[in-house]
């Protein structure tokens, strides 16, 4: 059964730049539906709503109940969804959980952090008439030190070769992250599914970031992100006035009150 929204992102590919950023919410994805072409539910929820140091502990069931609050602000966008570290192993809880996650959120597709290792895992989630979108580079739930990847003709032959088999593997996408600017050109060039980056250029086919961190909330800010809002700012200045006026006892008025 052909994937029209999947069909609508292949091709984009080499036309028009894919818009693409996170959401753990509805008050979030309802906002960001009117101009996303991809929403992504990520693990990166780990580090943003719970304060963890990585996403490793972030398991299914956190997955889908953040991922069912975002489908129900989603109209229009694609809406993907990451699949937690250790929750496709195998190809048979692969399977079982993508099944699961798609099952009880109404998402379009699931993403998985790509070695390569797992690229039967790949296989066997599309061969189940689930879209993958894959991600290589720099990927968190593999790799406890950050590194820049890509920088040497030794490591772009490896991205390149492993994007290639994502591609034939069945992946619509994938996520380039922190992938030098040279590299990240090369293996967009070189594959025909389209590439989304994080931190690896503008040669990427489309861009995604964590909403949090542009709207100026997580406190995070590495050279890969820009920060187009001061939230944190705002939110200060009003819960200060609320203070304030239930302190003076102007609020709350008569027409706040039953």
């Amino acid at each position: 059964m052909k994937n029209f929204k999947i069909d609508k992102i292949i091709k984009k590919k080499n036309k028009s730049k894919l818009i693409c950023l996170t959401a753990y919410s509805k008050n979030f994805s309802k906002i960001l539906d009117g101009y996303c072409d991809i929403i992504l539910v990520g693990d990166s929820l780990a580090n943003v709503l719970y304060g963890m140091k990585n996403t490793h502990q972030i398991d299914v069931e956190i997955m889908i109940r953040h991922a069912q609050s975002v489908k129900a602000g989603v109209k229009k966008s694609l809406l993907v969804v990451d699949m937690p570290k250790n929750s496709y192993l195998t190809k048979a809880s692969a399977k079982k959980n993508a099944k699961l996650i798609l099952k009880k959120t109404g998402c379009d597709a699931i993403k998985i952090e790509n070695t390569v290792k797992n690229i039967n895992i790949v296989n066997a989630i599309v061969k189940s008439n689930i879209p993958v979108m894959g991600h290589i580079g720099f990927t968190p739930q593999f790799k406890k030190k950050f590194k820049v990847e890509g920088e040497n003709s030794k490591e772009l032959k490896k991205l390149l070769n492993l994007a290639k088999k994502i591609e034939k593997a069945g992946a619509f996408s994938i996520v380039l992250e922190c992938i030098n600017k040279k590299s990240s050109r090369k293996i967009t060039q070189e594959i025909k599914i389209p590439t989304i980056g994080i931190g690896s250029s503008q040669y990427c086919d489309g861009q995604v970031l964590v909403t949090d961190d542009i709207l100026g909330l997580s406190g995070f800010y590495p050279r890969f992100v820009k920060k187009y809002a001061n939230l944190d700012q705002i939110i200060k200045s009003a819960v200060k006035n609320f203070k304030k006026e239930v302190q003076k006892g102007i609020f709350p008025k008569n027409i706040n009150s039953y």
